[in-house]
C-alpha cells in the first residue's frame, strides 16, 4: 500500500519484503535445518561390528529382525563408516575425528576434546554408554573376557570431559525407558556384535534386549539408531568400500530407503542439530538428515 502523501511503500513493509526475499536466497536448508528434525525424548544408538551393507540387509535367511526394523524405518543405502579397523569408527562417532587413531591399541586418552557426550552434559542434557560384559561402571581397563568387552569399542573412557559416570555396564540399562537418558549408545560384546559370532547371535540379541525400547519409541518420542563400526573387509578384501548397514527406527521416521550418501559424522550430525549443540569435528561439515521426519 501507498503512502499518498510521499508515494513511498512503507518501512514497515519494505523491510518485510526485503526478509523474504533474503530467506529465499538462502542455500536450501541451511537457515531451517535444525527446525526440521524432531527434538526426542530420548535417542539410542547401537553399534554392530564388521558387515557390508548386503551382508545384512535384504538376507531373509539371517538378521530377520534387524531386517524387519529397517523396513519399518529409514533404512540408508548409502551410508558409510570413515576407516578400518574398529577405533577410528567408534571415535569418529562419538567426536567427528579419528583423532589420528589407526588401529586398536588401548588406551587413548583425550583431554578436552570436543565429543557428543560432553556436549550433552554442557548443554544440562544427559548421556550414557552401556557396554556389555565390562565389568564395572567406570572401569578403564582395555578388555574383559575372551569374547567379551574392549575399550577400543568405549570412546567415552577416552575423554577427559566425560565424567567416569556416564560409563555404564549394559546390566544398568533401564527397563522404565523413561529413565534412559537423553542420548544413549549401546555397545554389545564381541560375540553379540557379530564380530566373532554369527549374524542370527546379534539379531537375536537385539531383539531380546532392544526389542522392548524400539516398540516402546515409536508411541514415546524416542528414536533407535542402528548402525555398524565397518564393513567386513579383512586386509583390504571381501570389504564394500566401507559401506554399512545404518538405520533409523521410532517415532516421526517416514519409512522407506534413502539414498543420500552419510557417514559416522552426518548421524553424528544430525544427532547434534536435534538438540541445538555444537558440531564436533568433521559433524560441522557433514550434511544432517532432515528428509526422513514425518
Amino acid at each position: 500500500m501507498l503512502d499518498k502523501a510521499t508515494g513511498r511503500i512503507p518501512a514497515l513493509i519494505a523491510a518485510a519484503a526485503w526478509l523474504a526475499v533474503a530467506a529465499a536466497l538462502l542455500p536450501s536448508g541451511t537457515a531451517s535445518a535444525a527446525a526440521r528434525l524432531p527434538r526426542f525424548g530420548h535417542v539410542v544408538i547401537v553399534i554392530m561390528e564388521n558387515k557390508n551393507y548386503n551382508a545384512i540387509i535384504g538376507r531373509p535367511d539371517e538378521a530377520r529382525y534387524i531386517n524387519s526394523l529397517a523396513s519399518g524405518g529409514a533404512l540408508f543405502s548409502n551410508s558409510f563408516a570413515v576407516a578400518h579397523p574398529s577405533q577410528p569408527n567408534y571415535l569418529g562417532l562419538f567426536s567427528g575425528s579419528t583423532l589420528g587413531v589407526t588401529n586398536d591399541n588401548c588406551p587413548r586418552n583425550f583431554k578436552n576434546v570436543p565429543n557428543l557426550g560432553a556436549e550433552l552434559i554442557r548443554a544440562r542434557l544427559s548421556f550414557a554408554g552401556y557396554s556389555e560384559s565390562m565389568p564395572s561402571a567406570g572401569y578403564t581397563g582395555c578388555r574383559h573376557g575372551l569374547i567379551g568387552y574392549v575399550r577400543s569399542h568405549n570412546p567415552w573412557a577416552d575423554f577427559s570431559n566425560v565424567p567416569a559416570a556416564s560409563n555404564l555396564t549394559f546390566a544398568s540399562f533401564p527397563r522404565d525407558y523413561r529413565r534412559l537418558p537423553t542420548v544413549s549408545f549401546v555397545v554389545p560384546n564381541l560375540c553379540n556384535d557379530m564380530h566373532y559370532c554369527s549374524r542370527d547371535t546379534g539379531d537375536s540379541w537385539i531383539r531380546r534386549n532392544l526389542g522392548g525400547y524400539a516398540r516402546w519409541a515409536r508411541g514415546h518420542n524416542s528414536l533407535l539408531i542402528v548402525t555398524w563400526d565397518e564393513d567386513g573387509s579383512i586386509l583390504g578384501f571381501f570389504g564394500d568400500s566401507n559401506k554399512i548397514p545404518t538405520f533409523f527406527y521410532g517415532a516421526h521416521v517416514r519409512p522407506g530407503t534413502y539414498g543420500e550418501r552419510t557417514s559416522h559424522y552426518g548421524i553424528l550430525r544430525t544427532v547434534e542439530d536435534m538438540y541445538g549443540l555444537p558440531h564436533a569435528g568433521a559433524s560441522a561439515s557433514a550434511a544432517p538428515i532432515t528428509n526422513v521426519w514425518r
